[in-house]
């Protein structure tokens, strides 16, 4: 079996008056690259590469340059591929865009190798420690009139509410884009509206300098939070050890990270309780396992970070299925030594309507699929609605 073709998809959905802010800029559109793998034999693989920036450079970098590198090789050799395509790009490609297209690349041939054997890739990659994986909602993000804070705060605590009534235990909140004072009184309505039993988690999206992380990790204390998503830029390790030192909530990041190397620095020098390398970033599943066997020896936490579209849902799936319990318990507890997945809650068809299949919560969990490779299959018709080249 050989790949016989690559195509590359940029894909785009305008939001219109469903848009949103994080702490760094409005999201106006969810878009995303996908990558098409077909063999010789007719199977048909798919990656996600990239979420972060427009999705041109990674269709670029693989239209342009990997993917005449990889036209009749054996796609279920997706971990000597992996090390090949990342030593050829190394000089110039360590982490961004390079990585990306890796990634996409990686997840697409994982899939095609799960297909060929027969086996959802949870068993190529050694096997699974559980078919379902409790979710936490990512929502309570700010309204485009994030200014009118006693408007915001009443329709926040009938967004959390909502969350908690559809069965989620744990729910992440957005935080950053305000002031301390006006964020806290945020994070206090929604611990009011949900109860002390859910699980808050909070995502500043490195809006933070280390001093005012601190401060605000600590004002966040007698809320019960359970971790605080990067609360400084990636680039500031210093930072980052500085603010897990000195505020009194687990410190979780890496989505912003790339492969092992990335990973060594980020967990190696004491930066994070908590790893979250995402699938379609940090370079695919062969990178993920690298990285969770790095942090597993550090005594780290793994919880990748999920965005984009439905394949990159079912990729997380898979990988957060192989976690073991760090530690192993004979009772894991969802968090404290149980993986999770994240479910973000906005308005996203590229997630919810591009699969045939659909994600859907049971007893506060995301079944892991079953099927071959990713488990999951493309639209045609929805991929051709939402392309854009």
């Amino acid at each position: 079996m050989k790949i016989r073709t690559i195509r590359s998809y940029v894909l785009r959905v305008p939001l219109g008056d469903k848009l949103f802010y994080s702490s760094q800029a409005a999201f106006p559109e969810r878009n995303s690259y996908l990558v098409r793998i077909e063999t010789d034999t007719g199977l048909v693989g798919w990656g996600e590469g990239g979420q972060y920036g427009p999705p041109e450079p990674v269709a670029a970098c693989i239209d342009h340059v990997l993917a005449p590198k990889l036209i009749g090789r054996d796609p279920t050799e997706p971990v000597r591929i992996w090390e090949e395509l990342y030593n050829f790009s190394r000089d110039f490609g360590q982490k961004g865009t390079y990585v990306e297209a890796i990634s996409a690349l990686d997840i697409a041939l994982w899939d095609i190798a799960g297909q060929s054997a027969g086996l959802p890739v949870w068993k190529m990659l050694g096997g699974r420690f559980r078919d379902a994986v409790p979710a936490y909602a990512t929502g309570c993000y700010y309204p485009q009139d994030f200014s009118r804070l006693p408007e915001l705060l009443r329709s926040l605590e009938e967004e959390a509410s909502g969350y908690a009534d559809a069965g989620f235990e744990m729910l992440k909140v957005k935080i950053g884009l305000l002031s301390l004072k006006d964020d806290i009184e945020r994070l206090r309505v929604i611990r009011a509206a949900v109860g002390p039993d859910i699980g808050m988690l909070v995502d500043a999206n490195h809006a933070y300098n280390a001093t005012s992380a601190i401060r605000m990790g600590r004002m966040m204390e007698p809320l019960d939070v359970r971790f605080f998503e990067e609360p400084v830029v990636p680039e500031d390790k210093a930072g980052y050890r500085r603010v897990r030192a000195e505020n009194p909530v687990p410190v979780a990041g890496g989505e912003c990270e790339f492969t092992r190397y990335g990973f060594a620095e980020l967990i190696g020098s004491g930066c994070v309780d908590i790893a979250q390398p995402d699938l379609a970033v940090c370079g695919g599943f062969t990178a993920f396992k690298q990285i969770l066997a790095f942090a597993s020896t550090h005594g780290v936490g793994v919880i990748p970070h999920v965005w984009g579209s439905g394949i990159a849902v079912a990729a997380a799936l898979q990988a957060i299925a192989t976690i073991p319990p760090i530690p192993h318990t004979a009772n894991p507890i969802a968090l404290q030594n149980e993986p999770i997945v994240e479910f973000d809650r906005k308005h996203n068809p590229l997630r919810d309507d591009l699969l045939d299949q659909r994600f859907a919560l049971a007893e506060g969990k995301l079944a892991v699929p079953d099927a071959p490779g990713l488990g999951v299959t493309v639209n045609e018709a929805a991929l051709q609605r939402f392309s854009v080249q």
